[in-house]
This record gives C-alpha cells, sequence and structure tokens, in this order.
C-alpha cells in the first residue's frame, strides 16, 4: 500500500497537480449558455458580457459541469467546489459551531448548516455566487445575517455546470466580485427522463449515511423547452465521540487531567470558586449539600465537552425546480424559471455549561454575571449568602462580593441541539433577443428577479436567568411556580420539576429578501481590419432586506447560552457598466490576433454611497495555438446588512491570556507584562489563575462602515495546439498569476493581537477594549466592526488537460490543476501587526493557507465500463501551538478516490452504476491544537474515515 501510494504522490507531482476531486477540462469549449449561441459559435462566458469564442477567454475560468460533479460522489455542489485549489474551503456541513463558539463578528451569524465558497482565502463574501449570471438570494441560518449564497439551497440536478471566474470582476457584475466569480448555469433543455438513486457511507463506521435521490423531466416542440426536476438529500451525522482525533479537546489527549488542559470549569458535579476556596461536591448527586460535604477541586473533574458534538452535521434537503423557454418570434424569447428549496439540519453541543457570578464571563450585560445565591436558598452548603457586589445593570450594589463564579454542567437538561428549518423561494423571468443594426448582431436581455430565504431555528437546553435568580434568591421569593434550585448537588441533583421552572427551548428566526431588475445589450458597433469593435451596456437595480430576531428571552439578556441582539436593515443600489473590445491586429507576423478591452461601473448605495471600478485587459495570440492575457482590475465591497446592522452578540474565541498566572505564561516571565496586566485590573497578588480556554468577545456592527476597495492583476497563458484536437482528442495547458491587494477590509480587532498589545506593550487603545472583573477575569473583548485591515495576497494558478483519441485500446483522460500561494500578508487591526499566513494555519476560525494545493483526475473508458482515479494534495502547515506558543507541524495530505461506471449494452446504456469510494487510503486530517472544535480545520480536510458509495443512473 505504501509503494502505490508513494507511486501516486509522485504521478501527480509531475502533472502539477491541482483541482478538487472535479476533472476539469479548461480549455475545452464550454456549452452555450441559456442566452449564449450565435452563427459563428461565440458564446456568453462568465468574465465579459460580450460575446467571444470561448478558446479566446480573456480571463482564467474554470469550468465544472454535471459529469465532473458526478465523478465526485458527492451530495452538494458547495463540497464539490471547495475542492478545486484555487478555493479556500468555506463554510460546509464539516463545520458545527452552534453553541461552541457563538457568533462571529462579521454578524453573519454561525451559518449552522449552510454551505458557501471562499476563492484565495479572501472570505467567501468577497466571491461573488450568480444563477445564470444573475444575483440569488443570501441565505440564513436563523442566527444572523450572512452575507453569502447558501449553495445548499441550489439543487445539484439543476445544474449543467458551474462556471469559477478566478479573478476580481467588480465592474462586470459589481460588489463581492473582488476574488472572483461562481456562476452557476442551470439546465434550460432536456428531452426525456434522468434519475438518480446513491447511498453512501463512511465504511468500517458505519455512520454519514447519506441518500441522495435526483429526478428532472424534459419535454417540448420546435419552440418550447420545459424542464421540471426535484432532489431529495439525507444526509447522517457522523459524531465526535466516534472519531479518535476528536475525542478531548486537544489532540492526542487522554484525560482532563493530562497538562495541556482544556476541559472545562462547567463540571458535571460543578466548580464553586468562592471565599471559601475552590470546591465541588464529594458524593453527588446530593440533595442537601452540606459544606462539610464540599471538597478540592481538581483538573480531574473538569468537563470533558469534546465528545458531544458533530464532525458531520445532518441535515435533510428536498426541492423541486422548473425551468420554461418559450420562443415568442424568431427573434424573442421568454425564460421563467423557479425553484423551491427546503432545508432540515441540526448542530449540537454538550449540555449547557451555566456560569453565574462577577467572574462568570457571559459579558454583554448578561444577567447570570450580578446574580447571588440567598443564604435560604435550601441547596446553598455555604450558610451565608454568596454576595456578587452587582446590581442587575452590572454597577455595583455597595455589597462586598464573596465569590468568583458558580459554574455547573446542566447534564440533565440533556444536550444543546440546535434544529434550522431553512426554506429558499427564487424565481426569475427573462426576455431576451436579438435584432440586426446594418450588418451586425445586437442581443439584449431584460430580467426579473425575487428571492426569499426564511430561517427558523429551536434550540433545546437554554436556562433563563430571571428565573434562575428567583430559585436561587430568598426562599420567601420562591412561590408557585417557582421551584429551587440545586447547583450544588452535582450531576443528578437537578429535578425535572426545577428543569421545568428554569429552563426554555429558544426560538429564533431570521429572513433574507432579494429584488431586482436587470438589462443588458451587446453587440458589433463597426468593422475594423483586425474584427468587429463590440460593445455591452447594462443596468441594474437591486433591493435587499434582511432580518435577525432572537427569542425576546435572549434578546432581553436573559439566556444562559450565547447572548444576541436583533438585527434588521435594508438597501438599494442602482448600478450601470459598459463594456468595450477593441481587435488591433489578426493573422500577421507575431500576432495572430491581438485586442484589447475594458469595462467600467458605478453603483450606487442607499447606504454606503458610490463606487467606480474599472478593468483593462489585453489579449495576444502570437500564434494560432498560444494565448497570453493580462489584465488590472479595481474592485469594491460594499458592507453587507450583517456587518452594518448585526446586533450585540457574543463569539467565545479559544485564546490564551497572557495576563493569567500559570506556568510558563508572560505574567510569571515579565516584569513589564505583570506590571501593565495590573494597569488592566488584574490582582497584584497574582491570584487570577486560568488555564487557556474560551474568552468572551463581544460583537456588533458598524453603520458607519466604509465599502472595501481592492486592485487586482492578472497574467497568464493558454497552450492548446491543432495537432492534438486531431481524431477527438484534446491536449492544452494554461498557467495565471495573480496578485489581489485589499485595503479597508472590514474586520474587528484581534483579540489575541488585543491582549497581548495591551499585556506585553501597555497600549492604551488596546487595553481600553478589555473589561475585567475585580478577580481580573475577561469579561469582554471589545469586537466591533470597523475598516481596520487590508490583504495582499500573489499566486499562479496552473492547469493541464489531455484526452486521447479512441484506440482499440479504450480512451485515457488526463486533468491536472494546482495553485501555489506565494504571499498572503494581512495588515491587521488597524496597522498594528503583520500577519504572514503563506503556509500556516490560522486556528479560529478554522483556515488553512498552504503554499501548495492540487488535484489530478485520470479516467479510462472503453466499451460499457469507465474507471478514473482522482489524487488531491494539501501542502503541509504550520499552527501556533496555543498550549506552548510554539509552533507546530501539520503534515501534507494526499486523498485518493476512486469510481467505477458500468453501462451495461442490453439495456441501450440507459442505466449506468457507479460504485465509488473517497479517502480509500482512509487518511486521517492532520492533528491541529489552534482549530476551533473537533482538533482538525474543517474547511481543509476530509472527514476522518473512507466513504464509499453506490449510484445507479438512468437516462432516456
Amino acid at each position: 500500500m505504501q509503494r502505490i501510494e508513494t507511486i501516486l504522490r509522485a504521478s501527480v507531482a509531475l502533472v502539477a497537480l491541482a483541482a478538487g476531486s472535479t476533472a476539469v477540462e479548461a480549455q475545452t469549449p464550454a456549452p452555450a449558455s441559456a442566452t449564449a449561441t450565435t452563427g459563428g459559435g461565440e458564446i456568453v462566458i462568465t468574465g465579459s458580457r460580450i460575446r467571444r469564442d470561448p478558446l479566446n477567454q480573456n480571463a482564467p475560468v474554470v469550468f465544472v459541469d454535471k459529469a465532473d460533479i458526478d465523478k465526485t460522489g458527492l451530495s452538494a455542489v458547495a463540497d464539490v467546489l471547495q475542492r478545486l485549489p484555487s478555493a479556500s474551503g468555506g463554510l460546509n456541513q464539516k463545520v458545527n459551531n452552534s453553541g461552541n463558539l457563538g457568533n462571529p463578528p462579521d454578524g453573519g451569524g454561525v451559518g449552522a448548516g449552510s454551505a458557501t465558497i471562499d476563492l484565495r482565502y479572501l472570505g467567501a463574501n468577497r466571491t461573488l455566487v450568480l444563477v445564470d449570471g444573475l444575483r440569488f438570494v443570501n441565505g440564513t441560518s436563523a442566527s444572523g445575517i450572512p452575507a453569502t449564497v447558501d449553495l445548499n439551497t441550489i439543487p445539484a440536478n439543476m445544474i449543467e455546470r458551474v462556471e469559477v471566474l478566478q479573478s476580481g470582476a467588480s465592474p462586470l457584475y459589481g460588489s463581492d466580485a473582488i476574488a472572483g466569480v461562481v456562476n452557476i448555469i442551470t439546465v434550460s433543455k432536456q428531452r426525456g427522463l434522468r434519475a438518480s438513486a446513491q447511498y453512501g457511507e463512511y465504511l468500517g463506521h458505519g455512520d454519514g449515511k447519506t441518500v441522495d435521490l435526483q429526478a428532472s423531466y424534459g419535454l417540448g416542440g420546435p419552440r418550447t423547452d420545459i424542464v421540471f426536476g426535484a432532489t431529495y438529500v439525507n444526509q447522517k451525522a457522523v459524531r465526535s465521540a466516534d472519531r479518535a482525533i476528536s475525542q478531548f479537546p486537544n489532540p492526542h489527549q487522554g484525560s482532563c487531567t493530562d497538562p495541556v488542559g482544556g476541559c472545562s470549569s462547567a463540571a458535571a458535579n460543578g466548580r464553586f470558586l468562592t471565599n471559601f476556596g475552590n470546591q465541588t461536591i464529594s458524593n453527588p448527586p446530593d440533595s442537601t449539600p452540606t459544606l462539610a460535604e464540599l471538597r478540592a477541586f481538581t483538573a480531574a473533574d473538569r468537563f470533558n465537552f469534546a465528545p458531544f458534538n458533530y464532525i458531520l452535521t445532518p441535515s435533510e434537503r428536498y426541492g423541486g425546480w422548473v425551468s420554461a423557454k418559450q420562443e415568442l418570434t424568431d427573434s424573442i424569447n421568454l425564460r421563467i424559471k423557479g425553484e423551491y428549496n427546503r432545508r432540515n439540519s441540526q448542530n449540537q453541543a454538550a449540555f449547557e455549561p451555566l456560569f453565574i457570578g462577577p467572574d462568570a464571563g457571559n459579558g454583554a450585560g448578561s444577567l447570570f454575571d450580578t446574580l447571588s445565591f440567598d443564604a435560604t436558598n435550601p441547596f446553598n452548603p455555604f450558610g451565608v449568602t454568596l454576595e456578587s457586589g452587582l446590581n442587575p445593570n452590572g454597577t455595583p450594589n455597595g455589597r462586598t462580593p464573596n465569590y468568583s463564579f458558580i459554574a455547573r454542567r446542566v447534564i440533565e437538561a440533556g444536550q444543546r441541539t440546535f434544529d434550522q428549518k431553512v426554506k429558499t423561494y427564487a424565481a426569475t423571468a427573462t426576455l431576451d433577443g436579438h435584432f440586426n443594426w446594418g450588418t451586425h448582431d445586437w442581443y439584449w436581455d431584460v430580467n426579473g428577479i425575487i428571492g426569499v430565504n426564511k430561517a427558523k431555528q429551536s434550540f433545546t437546553g437554554n436556562l433563563r436567568a430571571d428565573r434562575v435568580a428567583q430559585a436561587i434568591g430568598p426562599i420567601a421569593n420562591c412561590t408557585a411556580p417557582c421551584v429551587p434550585l440545586n447547583l450544588f448537588g452535582g450531576n443528578g441533583s437537578i429535578t425535572q420539576a426545577m428543569l421545568d421552572f428554569v429552563g426554555f427551548t429558544e426560538h429564533d428566526d431570521s429572513s433574507q429578501h432579494l429584488n431586482a431588475f436587470t438589462a443588458n445589450i451587446s453587440g458589433d458597433v463597426v468593422d475594423l481590419p483586425a474584427g468587429p469593435l463590440s460593445v455591452a451596456f447594462g443596468y441594474e437595480h437591486r433591493y435587499q432586506k434582511a432580518h435577525f430576531t432572537p427569542d425576546p428571552i435572549v434578546s432581553s439578556g436573559l439566556g444562559a447560552d450565547i447572548p444576541a441582539q436583533p438585527a434588521a436593515g435594508n438597501y438599494n443600489v442602482d448600478e450601470v457598466y459598459g463594456e468595450l473590445r477593441v481587435p488591433i491586429l489578426k493573422e500577421v507576423p507575431g500576432a495572430y490576433s491581438l485586442e484589447a478591452s475594458g469595462a467600467v461601473r458605478h453603483s450606487d448605495y442607499s447606504i454606503s454611497g458610490g463606487a467606480t471600478t474599472y478593468t483593462i485587459n489585453g489579449l495576444w495570440k502570437p500564434w494560432r495555438d498560444f494565448l497570453v492575457r493580462s489584465a488590472y482590475t479595481t474592485g469594491f465591497r460594499a458592507p453587507s446588512l450583517g456587518e452594518l446592522f448585526g446586533g450585540r452578540s457574543r463569539f467565545d474565541l479559544p485564546v490564551s491570556d497572557p495576563c493569567s498566572n500559570i506556568p510558563g505564561s508572560p505574567w510569571r516571565a515579565s516584569a513589564t507584562v505583570r506590571a501593565n496586566c495590573i494597569a488592566n485590573g488584574v490582582p497584584a497578588a497574582g491570584t487570577y489563575q486560568e488555564p487557556p480556554g474560551q474568552l468572551p468577545v463581544i460583537t456588533q456592527g458598524n453603520v458607519n462602515l466604509k465599502p472595501e476597495k481592492s486592485r487586482n492583476f492578472t497574467f497568464g497563458g493558454v497552450y492548446s495546439p491543432g495537432w492534438a484536437r486531431s481524431g477527438g482528442g484534446n491536449f492544452s495547458i494554461e498557467a495565471d498569476y495573480h496578485d489581489i491587494r485589499v485595503k479597508n477590509a472590514i474586520g474587528a480587532v484581534d483579540p489575541n493581537l488585543t491582549l497581548n498589545n495591551c499585556a506585553l506593550l501597555g497600549d492604551a487603545a488596546s487595553c481600553a477594549l478589555v473589561r475585567r472583573t475585580a478577580n481580573g477575569f475577561v469579561n469582554e473583548i471589545d469586537g466591533t466592526l470597523g475598516n481596520l485591515d487590508s490583504i495582499r495576497t500573489k499566486g499562479i494558478d496552473l492547469s493541464a488537460a489531455y484526452r486521447t483519441p479512441m484506440t482499440e485500446w479504450g480512451r485515457w483522460g488526463l486533468t491536472a490543476n494546482g495553485a501555489w500561494l506565494l504571499k498572503y500578508v494581512l495588515t491587521a487591526s488597524n496597522g498594528f501587526v503583520v500577519l504572514n499566513r503563506k503556509g500556516r494555519e490560522r486556528g479560529s476560525p478554522d483556515q488553512a493557507f498552504p503554499k501548495f494545493k492540487g488535484n489530478a483526475t485520470i479516467d479510462w473508458s472503453k466499451g460499457i465500463v469507465a474507471v478514473s482515479f482522482t489524487g488531491r494534495y494539501i501542502d503541509s502547515v504550520t499552527e501556533v501551538d496555543s498550549n506552548t506558543g510554539l509552533d507546530h507541524k501539520m503534515g501534507a495530505r494526499f486523498y485518493a478516490d476512486m469510481q467505477v461506471n458500468i453501462s451495461p449494452d442490453f439495456m441501450e446504456k440507459r442505466f449506468l452504476l457507479t460504485a465509488g469510494l473517497n479517502n480509500m487510503f482512509d487518511q486521517d486530517p492532520p492533528a491541529c491544537v489552534s482549530c476551533s472544535l473537533n482538533n482538525y480545520d474543517p474547511t481543509t480536510y476530509d472527514v476522518p474515515g473512507m466513504f464509499g458509495y453506490l449510484r445507479l443512473s438512468y437516462k432516456m
């Protein structure tokens, strides 16, 4: 097995590997889109509004069609696209952060169950997703207002192909197209029935069971095409308890007593940090706890929350779609399409960690931080009132605090589950046509777009602070239906009657709406010696609105879990653009063709004002088979609704506090650090001693945000020799260089940087962002968004495709794509720090930046059999071990996938039986100490285990 793997690695390297499991023939002419073909074979391809020969494409575009998607065995198009080397992952169903980390600073919420695409490591909100060249409604999962399209809302059998433009395109498509554009082209014509049924699971584990059913039917006549379809996907969970890598908070950990730490203070039997000591209960469950029954709290008492999460979240998706196209006249067409999609998904976290007291760190004005335990409460073992010293509004009440916090894992309430129900409705109407102006063809289209995404989330296992306050307060105030609460008796001491009073099921909802109108016209103006001068013009009006409404109990600050405030907003934008293509030379020595093109767009947002972007392109073919192209593009991204109007919430960042008096900490190593920490509110006696864990970052949108600005330079070449296309074969090789700079990038000050600048440098601005309790614990780190960052990234993409003519030995094909990251520098937090991300793992939020990613697919077909093998390679990366502060290497990974197809002759090749195995060498992801959950990076690496699948397809 080792030798086979070595040979495969070498073969992949030799072809300069690259793209995901997708077999992409980068220079194979793509099929025409719904509005595309002309008599000369020129079509519209993402990257230009002007029709052109696809072999003269002036921008780097990767094509992924239905056959490429089928070769992966994956049931979500996002999972396929995230394997492209130019992609850097993004949100997917391997991300299970609900209840574990809280709401990220961007106002988009955790996006539970959603899937996005991120190109060039610039964030999914800087990659524009289109459907048939038109905007699509953004997704939401009832936890915020994301700025991204949820690709899980687009049925796989509705997709004809995907065009991935790997360069900035704001002048052509507007905001968000800084890193590139993903344009999903849908099926517009089909005859007869197409259906497939697939089943897969992780072999040897028996989990992750996935059923994928698809069917579509097309009919029509000379002037009419109607296609309708339905899909159903049911993906079961993979649990963290069932994989070795994720059974403890840290990789290779075997116990909560390991020095690496990481287990939670919110212990099953409680942790009581009071003036009486650091204690827990001796013999749980105890319905009559007393002071004599308490003992010292140790690391062995901490709670291991790791095995209660998902590695792969369960998701059920179903829906239907229809496309109808009618030729109204010889030159005018009407196309109407619509879809409905429903997603039922779930995230899961360990039992609710209840923290009460002045050092609890709930932040955001939580009532739990101010509560006192009354001496008359029958379950208070201390005989005195545990006094917080705070009024309900957080101000001092004049009484002396005598406890730090009480922490208790509320196992009796069951695991925290977050169930999402998401509905998406989308419809477009397109009227398009052509006419002749003189001797030239002109094409036009007008489009109306409506999109709605609605989500509801229910969360079980939460507790409400007002009722907990009553249940631990004076017994005289706890009258029916109040039941006194026992938080000191250990696991099993909280009765159902207690839970019925203090517990509640949280209900959140959100929605996003899109209404848009676009109009475009393109054609040739005049014939020049080298060809026609072509132009395109267009107008777009767009209205977007969104809201996020958390449960009223949560928005009142009374929930025990992540706090959240409502958010709502809307904007409208008007945009105009123009594009020009000028042929300069044609079929002369040294210039088989030479042309220049450019585009300009002006956008006027009702909130963030106006922006004008432009692009200048050059295309040169010194001879017929070799093309050189270059472009300079400016871009922008308007602040999203979530970034502008996101309500106050909390993100629990895994981070070490340099002011904590623990072995190896900066506090112990430096007198300067001690002085700076003391000035920030840490007790001089060194009594603040907390191991690394999660610290509360208070997040919030900012209506004063300005648009981001970018500039993008690309240079590349394509070689596609004519000799290779003879006899049905094909060969092409393409290389592209990109250099992208983003300014005024929207982000929050890095909390790690805030803590370190305050502790190590005594920076007053950083220290002002950190609020500590009287005992030194971090209560809040300000994470309000601002235009704080700039990003510079450079890289090279290389792709190659070869296919032999059919021979007596069958037909062979090879496709390979690779991406080299040459530079990725983030100048963060308003210039405080410069971070080199190349070859690094960022950690929470998880993202690897490997220097090289590549994939290659070798396929063979003869008669009724077709076989393909795909190798996927991810270079090693280095992380900072959050426990030691030292670098830790995460090794390279090579994934191997194989698929076999059989189409029997006696069934007239209408039926196709497919068997596949992904990760056939059973590679585990590299262990990651800095990652947020499950000890690996789910945006970059596969779920541990081999995934096998069988599919039966039918085509009439």
